[in-house]
């Protein structure tokens, strides 16, 4: 079995610059566990654990979408949900692109036995997690409030293995 997600990369640009952000955020007191730059990525769908048979079958179905190239732009730092922070993320302005794939990608793996998500797409780049928030989280938030991380292009998908350690995942 093999923990598995479909990924939309970003630039090296963007990811550098996200960087940045992750140096203003360890400045606060929350205890937050960071995103590797490298590894930072826009998740167009979780598939959890998927056995090797099954796997071969989600590449062959995922051959299938025609992919057309899409711009991004990164947008403000922000957490998921102000009242109960979990996710400090990147948003993404996609102009409704990626929610156009999330469908075609549900539409192909449907058959497989994947479920359709019931939440809304909502494009962003996960920056890092929060174990313990803490108000100065949001001081630095605000540090970062009027600052967006650049502007790309979409060219692909991909289908990424993901391994959890006690550091986060890999």
């Amino acid at each position: 079995m093999v923990r598995t997600f479909i990924a939309l990369e970003l630039s090296g640009g963007i990811r550098e610059q996200l960087r940045e952000a992750q140096q203003v955020l360890r400045g606060c007191s929350a205890r937050l566990t960071f995103v590797d730059p490298a590894l930072i990525h826009i998740t167009a769908k979780f598939l959890g654990e998927v056995d090797d048979k099954k796997l071969v079958l989600v590449q062959d179905a995922l051959k299938k979408i025609a992919f057309v190239p899409f711009p991004v732009t990164a947008g403000c730092v922000t957490v998921n949900n102000p009242k109960r922070p979990h996710t400090v993320w990147c948003a993404i302005d996609d102009g409704g692109n990626g929610a156009q794939l999330l469908g075609r990608i549900e539409t192909v793996l449907a058959p497989l036995g994947f479920a359709p998500e019931d939440r809304r797409f909502t494009p962003h780049a996960t920056v890092a997690r929060v174990k313990s928030p803490d108000p100065s989280l949001f001081s630095a938030l605000g540090q970062l409030r009027d600052r967006t991380y650049g502007s790309c292009t979409i060219g692909g998908m991909k289908l990424k293995k993901s391994t959890l350690t006690p550091h986060g995942p890999v």
